[in-house]
């Protein structure tokens, strides 16, 4: 009973925060999760409480959706991620968190110390960071930071960039979560009466999340995700 108390504080507190960055609510939530239950389960339920999330988001920002940047990224998302939730079972999911970990570590750095520094905008990054961030979330649940990370450099005003990477988001979770039922990863199904309550946390994470978004300018916002990156990229490493 306390355990699922505090998950779910922690799925409210994700929610918020993934509003703001754009990411963050399955690396905040995986973490907690595993102290309860499987990695595998936690990473199909959080999968779910990704879906609600993101869900919310899109009703909420669904006028700010940019959908050319959407499809460039949505449709090599759906299409590794697949690939990613299929091989689950065999990559040693240690080795990607490390090389992810590193990655994300070099990039912010450097992106503070030079701020003028980015990635390329182009079809080429889209693809390329959509690809990636699938596959991560399909294989380990956490594709959030890397698609922040390319999708960052088409400095898009934050309100579209959250609408448009909760989108994308969005058409991943619909291609892993019944990629993960279809093989059977799941090995304590008495987790999901948790389900409904995580509707719940993430509806009210997201509005929060709004308000404080309405708050924080354009720049300070960018900051906010670099620095989102440069921790994900700390935790997963150690």
């Amino acid at each position: 009973m306390i355990e699922n108390i505090i998950f779910l504080i922690a799925s409210f507190i994700a929610a918020i925060v993934a509003t703001l960055a754009g990411f963050g609510s399955s690396t905040l939530l995986i973490p907690v999760a595993v102290m309860f239950m499987d990695l595998k389960t936690a990473v199909l339920l959080v999968a779910c409480f990704h879906l609600f999330n993101n869900s919310f988001k899109i009703k909420m920002f669904w006028n700010k959706i940019d959908f050319k940047t959407f499809l460039l990224f949505g449709i090599p998302s759906i299409i590794f991620a697949f690939i990613g939730a299929r091989l689950i079972s065999i990559i040693p999911i240690g080795i990607v968190k490390r090389i992810l970990a590193i990655f994300l570590i070099i990039f912010s750095i450097y992106s503070f110390i030079k701020p003028k520094f980015a990635i390329k905008e182009t079809k080429t990054t889209a693809i390329v960071g959509g690809g990636l961030s699938g596959f991560l979330a399909g294989l380990v649940g956490l594709g959030g930071a890397i698609r922040s990370t390319f999708l960052i450099v088409f400095n898009l005003p934050k309100e579209v960039y959250i609408a448009t990477s909760a989108a994308i988001a969005f058409v991943i979770d619909l291609t892993r979560i019944p990629t993960y039922l279809f093989t059977g990863v799941t090995q304590d199904t008495s987790y999901y009466i948790l389900l409904p309550f995580l509707v719940v946390s993430a509806y009210f994470g997201v509005k929060i999340g709004k308000v404080l978004l309405g708050k924080v300018s354009q720049s300070i916002f960018k900051r906010i995700v670099l620095i989102g990156l440069l921790l994900v990229g700390i935790k997963l490493f150690f």
